[in-house]
């Protein structure tokens, strides 16, 4: 691949990284930060990687990404903002 893909996925996953510390609301953040995992996993993929991307995928985006929206549900609100 060319190093133009390279250097735009990096700046997706710098971007996203950025925004999922910066926002407030936890939903949307793990559903940044799934984006983030599955960027990561592209720019393994593309640095020669595929055996690291696909485990970044299967887990950093689909596992933990779950969990964190699981633990997200069964938690409670503790203020009314």
């Amino acid at each position: 691949m060319s190093w133009e893909i390279g250097l735009i996925i990096v700046v997706v996953v710098i971007i996203s990284a950025i925004v999922a510390l910066s926002i407030r609301d936890l939903l949307a953040a793990s559903f940044v930060l799934m984006a983030y995992s599955f960027g990561m996993a592209l720019l393994y993929t593309e640095l020669g990687a595929p055996d690291v991307g696909f485990t970044e995928a299967a887990v950093g985006a689909g596992l933990s990404g779950v969990f964190i929206i699981a633990a997200l549900y069964y938690m409670k609100r503790r203020s009314d903002d």
